[in-house]
């Protein structure tokens, strides 16, 4: 009896090892994917944008550095101006609105026939 109890643990322990051993591989397998497959993003790339408001248009001069140092709050207040611009911009433009609530459905007879059945059971007194 021992013996068929050290085998089922030794069968048990393998077959955990190895289905923890396939999921450390696939996640090494996802690590390296990432990393190789992984796009570098460029300034100038992060910086297009297809549709803009003629209104809210960069200026070569605005995208380079001033001479004078900024400091790092002044820069990002200017860049969440600017993310708040593109996003009213892309909300005006935007083709989506409130889907309309569908108007109350009728009873169907389905239901009118069990609520008739139900409504005449508790009319009716049951005789012992």
């Amino acid at each position: 009896m021992t013996t068929n109890l050290i085998l089922s643990l030794q069968i048990t322990a393998l077959g955990m090892g190895l289905v923890f051993g396939a999921i450390l591989l696939l996640w090494l397998m996802m690590v390296i994917l990432t990393a190789v497959t992984a796009e570098k993003e460029s300034a100038s790339d992060s910086l297009e944008v297809d549709s803009v408001d003629p209104s809210l248009t960069l200026t070569p001069s605005a995208l380079t550095p001033s001479p004078s140092p900024r400091g790092r709050g002044e820069e990002l207040e200017r860049v969440a101006l600017l993310a708040v611009a593109m996003a009213l911009a892309e909300q005006g433009g935007s083709s989506a609105r409130p889907l309309e609530e569908p108007p109350t459905a009728l009873v169907s007879a389905w239901q009118l026939g069990m609520r008739t059945r139900q409504m005449s059971e508790k009319g009716t007194m049951k005789r012992r």
